[in-house]
């Protein structure tokens, strides 16, 4: 699972202002790819407790930061580094890819 929800209203606070980098998974419950890139994320979350922040955004339920980021397909992956974009995934990413590119911001 993901360390966090991200929303319309927590998204400065716990993405833009981290101290880690941050990886976002712009999501919705209709999204069958989404739910295929869940289980991914949440191994991801896990494998780097401690080293990355890992958030889920419900674009249905937070329209104003899926809309200022130009979110329009889902899933879509944004990693976060000092309240900036680093990188940016659209469609369902294996743990290799996320892992390498996350990996290239802790080590």
């Amino acid at each position: 699972m993901a360390d966090f929800v991200v929303t319309d209203q927590n998204f400065n606070s716990e993405v833009l202002n981290a101290s880690q980098p941050v990886l976002v998974d712009f999501w919705a419950v209709w999204c069958g790819p989404c739910r295929m890139q869940d289980p991914i994320v949440s191994e991801v979350a896990q494998e780097l407790t401690g080293k990355v922040k890992v958030g889920k955004l419900n674009v249905d339920e937070n329209p104003t930061i899926s809309q200022k980021y130009m979110v329009m397909s889902i899933p879509t992956l944004m990693i976060f580094k000092n309240g900036t974009i680093v990188k940016q995934f659209i469609g369902v990413q294996s743990k290799q890819t996320i892992l390498g590119e996350l990996n290239k911001l802790i080590n």
